[in-house]
């Protein structure tokens, strides 16, 4: 559990540090998104999944928890 809120934490930093910074390119961003088609937003959402859990597991392998 402890894992679970150090993750979710971590995400909210970084969200709110984006946000923070750059409200203005962060619509930008978002009217790009809603540009591409659902399909590649599908594909790009599987790779960021897949790129996440191989941190994940490098940073066990590693020994960061």
């Amino acid at each position: 559990m402890k894992i679970v809120a150090l993750a979710l934490g971590l995400v909210l930093v970084v969200e709110g540090l984006a946000f923070a910074l750059a409200p203005s390119r962060m619509e930008d961003l978002v009217a790009l998104i809603a540009r591409i088609p659902p399909e590649v937003r599908r594909l790009i959402g599987l790779a960021m999944l897949g790129a996440g859990v191989l941190l994940v597991w490098l940073a066990r392998r590693l020994g960061a928890f």
